[in-house]
C-alpha cells in the first residue's frame, strides 16, 4: 500500500472545517479555529461479547451492534431448528419473540424493533415473517422458497438474494410483496449471511462453494467487481456497498478466522476473527466497516464477539491571542483560570502599578486596586480568592505585606517575617506555602492568619517558575541546573529536570499542578512551553512570542493563560493555551485508487 505522502502529497491543506471523512495520516490546517490537525492511524480489534443463551450455527442477523437480533438456526444438528429470537444491548443477550415457523439457514434485514426473516430450512421454505421488536408476524411469502439465502436493506425495502431454489435469483421486498429483481451473474447459495447494504445498494460477497465472486446491485442490475483474497462460504459481514466486513466462512477443508475490509474499491486482509468457525449470524447495519457483531456458528457455540475500528484525530496544543491585558507589563503576579483569571502590580514600562485586572475568557477588565504599586510580588488563588505577599515598591522598597482579593477589594493580613522579592506564595488564601526569593528563601506556611516556619529547600533559587499547593507545590530550576524541587506539606524533593532552565527571572506562577503542571516562558527569551506529569518535563507548543516576567494563570495544564512580560520590549499581549486532545472517530483506509 502507498505511503500517504505518495497518495496526498507533502502540502498541508488550509480547510475552512475539518473534512467529512479524513483518512488514515491525513494532515490539514483548519482555518476557522485556527488548528493544525492530523487523522491519526486506525486502530482496529475484535472483542468478546456476551454469549447467548442458546448456542446455534446457521442462525440469522439483524440490528447493529449495540442492537442486534439473532433469529432462529439450529442447535446441534441440522433437524433441531429453533425459532428462539435473541436481542443484544451491546452488553448482553436478552429473549425476544420466537418464530411462527422454526429454520435455520434464512434471510433477514432491518433492525432490532423492525426486522424481517425470511426463507430458510429444512425443507426449503418460502415463510416470511416480520418483528415489531417483540413479536414475530407471518406476511406474503416469497416468490421461490429456499433456503441458504442471503437478506439485506430495510423491513419495507428488503432483498432476497440467491440460496438453495434459486442460485441467482433476487426478490425485492416492498413492505407488502415480494417480486422479482435483477439476477446473479453466479449463482451460489451460503453467501455472505446477513448481506452488505440496501435495496438500491447492496454487495454479495463469497459463497458455495468457496466464491471468490463479489457482486453489486443497484436496485435493478448486478454487476461483478473485485474478488475477495480469500473464498469462502458461510460468513458474517456487516457494513454498505462502500464500507463493508465479512468475516469466518468455510474454506476448503476447515472453518476460517480471516476478516476482510472493504473500502469501495478494494478488499484487504484486517483482524482475524476470535475463532475459525462458519455458518455465523451477523448484524447487518449498514453504517459502515467501523463496527460489526457475528454470534454463533458451526460448533455449537454461543460465542459472540465485537468488531471496532477507530482512529484518533489529534489536535496538537497550541497558544492562541487573547484580549490585550490594560497596559504593557512585566514581573506581574497571575492566579485563576483562563476563563476567569486575575493579575496584579507589575513593571509598566518602567515605573510599578498596582493596577489589577480581571480576566473572562476573552477580555481583562481593571477592579479594586493592588494596596501599593509593586512587582516580583509572590501569589495564587482564584478570581475571588487570591493571595499576594512581599515584592519591591518604587524600585528598591522591599516589601512584607500579605493582602488577599475577595473579588472586588484587597484586604490587608499577617505580614511576611521579612520582606522578599522574586519568590513564589502558591495555595489558598487560608492554605498556602512560601519559599524561594530574595534576600530571604526561606519555606513558610499560611493558614490564613498566621506564618509558621517549615523546612528549607534542598538548594536555594529566585525568581523561578512555581506553582501547585500548600501540600504538594513545585519550584522551577534556575540556570545553569535543570533541577526542580517538590514540596509534600513537610518535606522538599528533587523533582523531574526542566528540559530548558527558565529562571532566574521568569518570575509569575506556572499553571496546573504538581502532576499535571505547565512552565511558559523564561529569561532571556524562551518561547518554550513545558509540561510536567509529576516526574517528566516536556515540552509543547511555543508561545507566540518569547519573553520573562509573563504573568500566569490557569487551574490546569491544558488551559493557561500568559499576560505581559518583557518580549524584546514590555508586552500587553496575552495568550491563551489549549493541551492536545485526542478524539475517536471512524476513519477510512488510504488506498492507491
Amino acid at each position: 500500500m502507498a505511503g500517504y505522502n505518495e497518495i496526498r502529497g507533502l502540502r498541508v491543506k488550509y480547510l475552512s472545517a475539518d473534512p467529512s471523512n479524513a483518512e488514515d495520516g491525513q494532515v490539514w490546517y483548519n482555518s476557522t479555529t485556527g488548528n493544525l490537525r492530523v487523522q491519526g492511524i486506525g486502530v482496529a480489534a475484535w472483542s468478546s461479547g456476551s454469549n447467548m443463551s442458546q448456542t446455534r450455527a446457521n442462525t440469522s442477523g439483524a440490528g447493529t451492534q449495540t442492537a442486534g437480533l439473532a433469529i432462529g438456526g439450529y442447535t446441534g444438528v441440522s433437524t433441531n431448528t429453533t425459532g428462539i429470537t435473541e436481542e443484544y444491548n451491546g452488553s448482553g443477550w436478552a429473549s425476544g419473540g420466537t418464530l411462527n415457523v422454526a429454520a435455520y439457514a434464512k434471510g433477514s434485514s432491518g433492525t432490532q424493533t423492525a426486522a424481517l426473516d425470511f426463507g430458510g430450512g429444512p425443507p426449503d421454505k418460502a415463510t416470511t415473517e416480520s418483528y415489531d421488536g417483540s413479536s414475530w408476524t407471518e406476511v406474503n411469502d416469497l416468490g421461490t422458497a429456499r433456503r441458504d439465502t442471503c437478506g439485506t436493506g430495510t423491513q419495507t425495502a428488503s432483498l432476497c438474494i440467491a440460496g438453495t431454489g434459486g442460485p441467482t435469483l433476487t426478490e425485492e421486498f416492498d413492505g407488502t410483496n415480494w417480486t422479482a429483481g435483477g439476477a446473479l451473474n453466479t449463482g451460489r447459495p451460503k453467501a455472505a449471511g446477513s448481506g452488505i447494504g440496501l435495496q438500491t445498494a447492496a454487495l454479495l460477497a463469497g459463497g458455495s462453494p468457496y466464491q471468490v465472486n463479489v457482486e453489486a446491485y443497484n436496485g435493478s442490475t448486478w454487476s461483478e467487481g473485485p474478488n475477495l483474497n480469500t473464498g469462502r462460504e458461510g460468513i458474517g459481514s456487516s457494513g454498505n456497498q462502500t464500507s463493508a466486513l465479512i468475516f469466518a466462512g468455510y474454506v476448503p477443508g476447515s472453518a476460517s478466522n480471516k476478516t476482510e475490509n472493504w473500502d469501495g474499491t478494494s478488499w484487504t486482509n484486517g483482524v482475524n476473527y476470535p475463532t475459525a468457525t462458519y455458518e455465523l449470524g451477523s448484524g447487518n447495519g449498514t453504517s459502515g466497516s467501523s463496527s460489526a457483531l457475528g454470534f454463533g456458528g458451526n460448533g455449537n457455540t454461543s460465542a459472540t464477539n465485537e468488531y471496532n475500528f477507530s482512529t484518533s484525530t489529534v489536535t496538537p496544543s497550541a497558544w492562541a491571542s487573547g484580549g490585550n491585558y490594560p497596559t504593557s507589563n512585566y514581573g506581574l503576579q497571575g492566579a485563576g483560570s483562563q476563563t476567569a483569571g486575575l493579575a496584579w502590580g507589575g513593571d509598566a514600562a518602567g515605573s510599578t502599578t498596582n493596577i489589577t485586572a480581571k480576566y473572562d475568557g476573552s477580555s481583562w477588565t481593571t477592579s479594586g486596586n493592588y494596596p501599593y504599586s509593586g512587582w516580583r510580588l509572590g501569589g495564587d488563588g482564584t478570581q475571588t480568592a487570591a493571595i499576594g505577599s512581599g515584592g519591591v515598591n518604587n524600585g528598591s522598597d522591599l516589601q512584607s505585606s500579605t493582602n488577599t482579593f475577595n473579588g472586588s477589594s484587597w484586604t490587608a493580613g499577617t505580614s511576611l517575617p521579612a520582606g522578599r522579592r522574586s519568590h513564589a506564595h502558591v495555595g489558598t488564601t487560608t492554605a498556602s506555602v512560601v519559599f524561594m526569593g530574595t534576600p530571604v528563601s526561606t519555606t513558610l506556611e499560611y493558614d490564613g492568619s498566621s506564618y509558621s516556619s517549615a523546612n528549607a529547600m534542598s538548594t536555594p533559587r529566585a525568581g523561578a517558575h512555581a506553582l501547585g499547593t500548600q501540600t504538594a507545590a513545585l519550584a522551577g530550576a534556575t540556570p545553569p541546573s535543570l533541577n526542580t524541587e517538590e514540596y509534600d506539606g513537610t518535606n522538599w524533593t528533587t523533582g523531574g529536570a526542566q528540559t530548558v532552565a527558565t529562571g532566574s527571572s521568569a518570575e509569575g506562577n506556572g499553571t496546573g499542578t504538581q502532576t499535571a503542571g505547565l512552565f511558559a516562558g523564561g529569561y532571556p527569551n524562551i518561547t518554550t512551553t513545558q509540561l510536567y506529569n509529576g516526574s517528566t518535563f516536556v515540552t509543547s507548543a511555543n508561545l507566540g512570542s518569547g519573553g520573562y516576567g509573563i504573568g500566569q494563570s490557569g487551574s490546569s495544564s491544558t488551559a493557561a493563560l500568559a499576560f505581559g512580560g518583557y518580549r524584546g520590549g514590555y508586552s500587553n499581549s496575552t495568550e491563551e493555551f489549549t493541551g492536545e486532545t485526542t478524539t475517536e472517530n471512524s476513519a477510512n483506509n488510504i488506498t492507491t485508487s
